[in-house]
């Protein structure tokens, strides 16, 4: 069963490869990054909205699945590989601040599974994403 918390969304600002954050209702939550990036945007704005993210998840007792997903652009491996870096970047984040590793479980499904099914800047952004799932 998922939890209801915030979703993020991390929207790449084209043509650059910085992100920006909006919050929204929605489940599960999504985290979405750039073009072919795997780091996490260094704004204030969504180092705050991870924090929020750390701070339900320290002492928890819940298993959380990172799922990372990539656009359609890129070969099937790339993808299954920028998925899992993206994964692995909100997972170390994470991390650091204090959540249970063990407690985190990193799945990458490259474009396998699209949020968005066009082939335009608009669909591609709501594909790169990570998927926290509670």
């Amino acid at each position: 069963m998922l939890k209801n918390l915030l979703a993020v969304v991390l929207v790449a600002a084209a043509p650059v490869l910085q992100a920006q954050v909006r919050v929204i209702e929605s489940s599960p939550q999504s985290i979405r990054s750039g073009v072919a990036q795997s780091d996490l945007p260094a704004s204030a704005e969504s180092r705050a909205v991870l924090l929020a993210h750390a701070d339900k998840l320290k002492g928890a007792s819940v298993a959380v699945r990172l799922e990372g997903h990539a656009d359609e652009r890129g070969s099937r491996e790339y993808n299954m590989a920028l998925g899992e870096k993206r994964a692995n970047a909100v997972r170390d984040f994470l991390v650091t601040q204090g959540v249970n590793g063990s407690s985190l479980e990193v799945v990458s499904f490259g474009e396998e599974q699209p949020a968005a099914t066009g082939s335009d800047e608009a669909s591609w952004s709501q594909n790169r994403r990570v998927e926290v799932k509670y």
